[in-house]
């Protein structure tokens, strides 16, 4: 590696690229990319790690790393339809930092910070904004919140990215909530192994350890991220007893093919991180560029199934709206339904018949 720090995880966060400056000796910077970076300066923070910086073609303003962290223009535009919270977590929020938006889970909120800031995020209206953490004061209102609440089964630990919090404070908070005895399932959300996985160090992993089961769920989204630093921290986990899911977003022009997920899913697989959710972009304000059509996640689930094992294939995931939750949406595979016979439309294109059973008790008491 060129420098002596840069496995150092606090060194890369240290030293992010994080102005135009700094952006523009490490890209060959086009137009567009300029002229977004001073459009979106106020409107949302920018920072790279040196390392995911590095995976970045330095010439091509199209590649799918540069795609993902470079302003463009289009993030200043705010299109019909697009809403600052599309996820409705401000008025689900019932005590600081903790969103209760399903009946059996509930998000909590333990930092704002990010090692890098993606541009098509969610939550931009207040990921980075002032880079902290919450106080462990505030965090105890969470806590009491869990404990008085015994239909929750599962807090999910995000920000930002959860893993920017210093182990100290990781173990405290799951210690916390490992201490609450209705509680059964703990997540924490982390893009580390992607942008950042020297963050996985043997320390992490032996106190998510401790608190087993705790499942990791973390956000590749194209093959050129899946690196041998990135296989390495993904490793590690799974060797501790962490399991990991990968949510992949389904982003215009970076993963919107079924070759590039197909590639990507493949490779997960083989470093034992189980591909979870393609995530239909949200509605988040200045994004609408990384969008895709339903059509687009359906072609692909389409293209996949059946020509890749079905560890390789994730759900077709929309947040609708408003935060009325997720849906999964898939192809439709039926061709008709006549009485007890349904037609189904194969992998190869061929269809064939299944007959629901005779009800043979019909009419017994």
């Amino acid at each position: 590696m060129p420098w002596p720090t840069f496995n150092d995880w606090g060194w890369q966060v240290k030293n992010r690229l994080d102005d135009f400056e700094i952006l523009a000796r490490t890209y060959q910077l086009d137009d567009d990319e300029q002229r977004g970076f001073a459009a979106t300066r106020s409107l949302f923070r920018f920072g790279i790690t040196p390392y995911y910086a590095l995976l970045g073609d330095r010439e091509d303003p199209d590649c799918p790393i540069r795609r993902q962290v470079v302003p463009r223009p289009e993030e200043a535009e705010i299109r019909l339809g697009e809403r600052s919270d599309p996820l409705g977590e401000e008025e689900r929020e019932v005590v600081p930092n903790l969103i209760h938006r399903y009946p059996d889970r509930a998000l909590l909120l333990a930092t704002d910070r990010c090692p890098v800031y993606c541009r098509f995020c969610t939550r931009r209206r207040i990921v980075g904004r002032v880079e902290r953490q919450a106080t462990r004061e505030l965090l105890s209102e969470a806590f009491e919140y869990v404990r008085a609440t015994p239909e929750l089964r599962e807090v999910i630990i995000s920000g930002g990215d959860a893993m920017m919090l210093g182990d100290n404070q990781l173990d405290y908070i799951l210690r916390e909530l490992r201490s609450i005895p209705h509680l059964e399932i703990v997540r924490v959300a982390t893009r580390m192994p992607v942008t950042c996985p020297m963050r996985i160090t043997d320390q992490l992993a032996a106190i998510l350890k401790r608190y087993s089961p705790i499942y990791v769920m973390t956000h590749f989204n194209h093959p050129a991220e899946c690196t041998e630093l990135a296989a390495e921290a993904c490793a590690r986990l799974v060797d501790a007893g962490v399991v990991v899911y990968n949510q992949s977003v389904l982003l215009r022009g970076i993963n919107d093919a079924v070759a590039v997920i197909a590639d990507l899913n493949r490779r997960l697989v083989s470093m034992r991180v189980t591909p979870y959710y393609l995530h239909q972009c949200d509605l988040a304000e200045g994004i609408e560029h990384f969008r895709t059509p339903l059509q687009v996640g359906l072609d692909i689930i389409d293209g996949l199934r059946g020509h890749a094992s079905g560890l390789m294939v994730p759900q077709l995931c929309v947040d609708v709206p408003g935060g009325l939750g997720k849906v999964t949406v898939v192809p439709d595979w039926v061709v008709r339904r006549e009485g007890r016979a349904t037609t189904f439309r194969t992998y190869t294109g061929a269809t064939a018949e299944y007959l629901d059973p005779v009800d043979s008790h019909k009419g017994r008491s």
